[in-house]
């Protein structure tokens, strides 16, 4: 465990000093991303490492398990790690993590229907199979299980948030129906261990429905939160979409000659609504003091 912590301050001490790079040689990177990376790393650190053994042994568990499978990963994410690694890397090793980002492995791995599957399906896997009962007898088994919560929840947020550069951006709508099949599958998962425990444990009644409150709600705050991210990333896009259409030039087309009418007198015969008013009487008055005639 010691181990651990340490591996994970080392992290965060590193991408401090990326971000610090950055900024020296006038790169811009916002310090709040280095907020969210030392909180997920603090997160992380204080869910291995505090005192669970005071607490009923499953809601211990649950409560490390919510800590760094579901707290700590979205912090992560929000520091856009893999984006500063890319800008603060030698050029070398630059085009090797840039290629394996971009890889179709990664590319798949990243989908968001293939990260919430991966992440689901590892809880399911914890919790109502035998694995929770081994993983209790062998320290290295539970590390797995540990490692392998910490990095699906990074994978299915990296997925859901899509903050850092992807070999193919999935729209909003695969985005949004990942996170919402895998906040449903994990509420069922919660509801369950309400009224039964894993397989091969023996908790308390008290114990197990104290754990399924837990992952329950706290899943649920989590699961608004990214879905809070996500609609913020959609309400922005659309922001831009509108900006981008509103600088777009529109073409002013008349095919047929326009009817003179009491709106249009002291305008030249070919006027075309949309052209500014002030341009046209400017053109008007030149042909007058040249001695010729506006058309």
């Amino acid at each position: 465990m010691t181990a651990v912590v340490l591996a994970v301050a080392m992290s965060c001490l590193g991408y401090v000093a990326a971000a610090r790079q950055l900024r020296r040689r006038g790169d811009r990177w916002p310090h709040r991303r280095d907020a969210a990376v030392c909180t997920g790393g603090a997160v992380l650190i204080t869910s291995l490492a505090a005192p669970w053994a005071t607490w009923p042994p499953f809601t211990g568990h649950m409560t490390t398990h919510l800590g760094i499978g579901m707290i700590a990963p979205p912090l992560f994410v929000l520091g856009r790690p893999v984006t500063l690694a890319l800008r603060a890397l030698p050029v070398g090793p630059r085009r090797l993590f840039l290629s394996c980002v971009r890889s179709r492995p990664a590319a798949l791995l990243v989908w968001p229907p293939v990260a919430a599957l991966v992440h689901i399906a590892g809880l399911w896997a914890v919790y109502r199979t035998p694995l929770m009962a081994a993983a209790h007898h062998r320290p290295w088994l539970h590390t797995l299980v540990s490692a392998h919560l910490v990095a699906s929840g990074l994978l299915f947020t990296f997925a859901v948030l899509a903050l850092d550069p992807l070999r193919h951006r999935a729209g909003f709508t695969p985005r949004g129906g990942a996170m919402l099949a895998a906040s449903a599958a994990h509420g069922i998962l919660a509801k369950s261990l309400y009224a039964t425990g894993p397989p091969g444990t023996s908790f308390a009644a008290a114990d197990l429905r104290m754990a399924s409150y837990v992952m329950y709600y706290g899943g649920d705050v989590v699961g608004i939160a990214l879905a809070v991210l996500l609609g913020h990333q959609w309400y922005a896009a659309e922001g831009r979409a509108l900006v981008r259409a509103r600088r777009a030039p529109r073409a002013h087309t008349c095919p047929v000659p326009l009817p003179r009418s009491d709106s249009l007198a002291g305008y030249p015969a070919n006027f075309v609504p949309g052209i500014r008013r002030s341009h046209v009487v400017r053109d008007s008055h030149r042909a007058q003091r040249r001695g010729g005639t506006h058309r």
